[in-house]
């Protein structure tokens, strides 16, 4: 399913990602190596052992990325310029070794870009969820969606 264009939303509408991904050990600790965390509440089990949540816990950053890419397919994939921007982000509640995450947007606000005129600015707020309903991660991103062809061509006198 291919994103969606700056007309195709709408300030208040909700998109639940279809897509969800379960969180391996493998996931956790490729994702500490690659950016050189070893913060040992992630990697070290004996360690974890001992703290509040008694096992390791997924890297947040990890978790932060996993949540966009599960957007991507349903919403950006192909109509958007950039990523302006990531606001506000939560980790409510832990992510562990074996947990699903699936992800719900909202279009908060929308606006055209002054800079770009084939391209609209929007404000989305993301929220990931275990399959019980528990939030483990809210934020929010601002992006630059493409406009429709037909609308860019309008904009720019083609």
């Amino acid at each position: 399913m291919p994103g969606k264009y700056y007309e195709e939303l709408e300030v208040g509408q909700h998109i639940q990602h279809a897509t969800g991904r379960t969180i391996t050990e493998m996931d956790n600790v490729l994702f500490c190596a690659l950016t050189m965390n070893t913060q040992p509440l992630h990697l070290d089990e004996e360690y974890a052992s001992h703290t509040a949540f008694g096992k390791r816990l997924v890297n947040g950053v990890f978790t932060l990325g996993l949540a966009v890419g599960l957007t991507v397919s349903e919403l950006t994939e192909g109509t958007v310029l950039a990523n302006l921007g990531y606001d506000r982000v939560v980790h409510p509640n832990p992510v562990f070794h074996g947990d699903t995450l699936y992800v719900e947007s909202e279009v908060l606000e929308k606006r055209e870009s002054r800079t770009h005129p084939e391209c609209g600015i929007v404000r989305l707020k993301h929220t990931g969820r275990k399959p019980d309903g528990t939030v483990v991660i809210e934020f929010e991103r601002t992006a630059m969606f493409y406009k429709k062809a037909e609308s860019r061509e309008k904009r720019i006198g083609n």
